[in-house]
């Protein structure tokens, strides 16, 4: 079972944090820079501590260089993924 989640990405910024809801996008900062991937690296190990996955469970799908992004995560019950996504915010 997967989930896919979209995100707005601001790289090169002063913390990495989890900023709330952009309409249907989550809002993350990031202090890596936009290149060579650097920034997309630290998207997924965020989300990975933030979600408690391992780095198998969390991919990057589409916009490798775009702000926008979409990262899919694999998981046993999608429900229990949804809340903790869910809290993220909260």
């Amino acid at each position: 079972m997967s989930i896919t989640l979209k995100l707005k990405v601001v790289p090169s910024s002063s913390k990495d944090s989890i900023e709330g809801w952009l309409d249907d996008r989550l809002k993350i900062k990031v202090m890596a820079p936009p290149e060579k991937g650097k920034a997309n690296k630290a998207v997924l190990k965020l989300l990975q501590k933030a979600l408690s996955l391992d780095k198998a469970s969390i991919r990057l799908e589409s916009g490798t260089t775009s702000s926008l992004k979409t990262i899919v995560i694999d998981c046993t019950d999608s429900a229990i993924m949804l809340e903790k996504i869910k809290q993220l915010t909260s």
